[in-house]
C-alpha cells in the first residue's frame, strides 16, 4: 500500500513540475516586454522567483525523491522503457537548470534572449512530457 502512496504523491509533485516548467517559460516571453526597471519588469521578477523557488524547485526535488524510491522498490531500473524514460527526465532536469539560468538572468537585468527564443524553449518541456508519459503508461519496450 505503501508504494501507491508512493507513486500518487510522484505524480502530484510530477503534475506541479510540469506546471511550472510549462509556465515559466511563458512569463519570460512577457518579461521580455517589459523595460527594463519598470513597474511590470519587477512584477515579472517577484512572480517567476516564486514560481521557481515555491513550486518549481521543491515539486522537482519531491518528484526525484519519490521516483527513485519508485524505481529502487519496483525494481524499473533494468527495464528498456525506464531507461529511456530516465534519459528523458534528465534533459527535462537540465532544462530545468537552464531556466533557473534564464530566471538569474532576468532578476539582474541581463536577459539577451528573445520572445521567440522563449516560445520555442516552453514547447521543449511539453514534448518531453508526451514522451515520459507514453514510455511509463505503455511500456513499449
Amino acid at each position: 500500500m505503501l508504494y501507491e502512496w508512493v507513486k500518487a504523491f510522484h505524480v502530484i509533485a510530477v503534475i506541479s513540475w510540469m506546471a511550472g516548467m510549462l509556465y515559466l517559460p511563458r512569463l519570460f516571453v512577457y518579461h521580455c516586454e517589459a523595460e527594463v526597471g519598470s513597474k511590470q519588469s519587477e512584477t515579472f521578477k517577484l512572480m517567476e522567483r516564486k514560481l521557481l523557488k515555491v513550486i518549481i524547485n521543491p515539486a522537482m526535488i519531491l518528484t526525484w525523491v519519490l521516483g527513485l524510491w519508485l524505481v529502487y522498490e519496483g525494481g524499473w531500473h533494468k527495464a528498456g522503457w525506464f531507461q529511456t524514460k530516465f534519459v528523458l527526465v534528465l534533459i527535462l532536469s537540465a532544462l530545468h537548470g537552464m531556466l533557473t539560468r534564464y530566471w538569474r538572468d532576468f532578476a539582474n537585468d541581463r536577459n539577451t534572449k528573445s520572445q521567440r527564443f522563449f516560445r520555442i524553449i516552453n514547447e521543449v518541456p511539453a514534448i518531453l512530457m508526451v514522451g515520459i508519459v507514453i514510455l511509463v503508461i505503455v511500456k513499449p519496450f
